[in-house]
């Protein structure tokens, strides 16, 4: 990768949708050169893939929590997140914790209900977000 396959990919990650021409405008070449360095970024597995960022609010989902879990049964726990329908992201992590879910809901009765619903695989502790930041990588 060179300095122009990073400015296509900035690019891209700032608008999954932007089009080839106007990236082009940009890292000074073809639109056809961008379409073809995207391709092989995509056959490279540097892209694997486009996604759709979506406003939870407006799903009424307002209400997201990392919820931080000692478990020592994670294969259960993780099963369990991954099926439950308010988990957005799950990781499993080294450390004291062991399992951190990401999840989002529409009220904290709903929020608790969850809680209450994972107690079985461990231990949680409930950190409710207040704002967020986004970071891109390049």
């Amino acid at each position: 990768m060179d300095h122009i396959d990073y400015e296509i990919l900035k690019n891209l990650q700032q608008n999954a949708k932007m089009l080839m021409k106007d990236i082009a405008s940009h890292v000074h070449l073809s639109a056809p050169a961008v379409a073809e360095r995207v391709k092989k970024l995509e056959e490279q597995h540097v892209i694997e893939g486009y996604q759709t960022k979506i406003n939870l609010n407006k799903l009424d989902r307002s209400i997201v929590a990392l919820i931080l879990f000692k478990s020592t049964n994670c294969k259960n726990l993780a099963q369990f997140c991954h099926t439950h329908p308010d988990v957005i992201e799950c990781y499993r992590v080294a450390g004291e914790i062991s399992y951190i879910a990401k999840v989002a809901t529409n009220s904290v009765e709903t929020l608790e209900n969850f809680i209450d619903q994972a107690m079985p695989f461990g231990t949680p502790s409930t950190n409710i977000v207040l704002s967020a930041y986004e970071k891109k990588i390049l």
